[in-house]
C-alpha cells in the first residue's frame, strides 16, 4: 500500500486483542484513552511495545492509539508490539524484511494450558502416598 492516512490493524498475544490505528504524527501513543507511560508504568512493557517503532526508526513519525483487551499488562504489552508491527508493515511494505526477522510479525500463540481433572494442574499431579 502507498501511504495511507489511517491503518487499523489487530495484534494479538496469550488472551489479550489490541485494535491499533496508526497515522502520521508526533509520536505520540494513547491507550484505552491513557498515555502511554500511564498505561505502561513498567519500563520493560514501554520497551516492548517501542521495540519495532525503534527497529524500523520511526520513533515520533506516527501517532498510535489502542484500544486493548484481556489479559494481563504483560500480554497487553505483547498484543500492542504485534499490532504496530503490522500496522508499520501495511503502511510500508519494504519494512516487512525487518519486522519479520527479528519475529515481530508472528503472533506468540503460547497461552496457558487447562488444568486437567483428576490433577492438580496442567500437568502437576495431586501428591501420592503409598502407604
Amino acid at each position: 500500500m502507498a501511504n495511507p492516512q489511517t491503518v487499523v490493524t489487530t495484534g494479538k498475544r496469550k488472551s489479550s486483542v489490541a485494535r491499533v490505528r496508526l497515522t502520521l504524527g508526533n509520536g505520540q501513543i494513547l491507550i484505552n484513552g491513557r498515555t502511554f507511560e500511564e498505561y505502561f508504568p513498567r519500563e520493560t512493557h514501554r520497551l516492548l511495545v517501542k521495540q519495532p517503532l525503534e527497529l524500523t526508526n520511526n520513533v515520533g513519525r506516527y501517532d498510535i492509539r489502542a484500544n486493548i483487551d484481556g489479559g494481563g499488562l504483560s500480554g497487553q504489552a505483547g498484543a500492542l508490539r504485534h499490532g504496530i508491527s503490522r500496522a508499520l508493515e501495511a503502511w510500508d511494505s519494504t519494512q516487512r524484511p525487518t519486522l519479520k526477522s527479528n519475529g515481530f510479525l508472528t503472533c506468540d500463540a503460547r497461552k496457558k494450558e487447562r488444568k486437567k481433572y483428576g490433577q492438580r494442574g496442567a500437568r502437576a499431579r495431586f501428591q501420592f502416598s503409598k502407604r
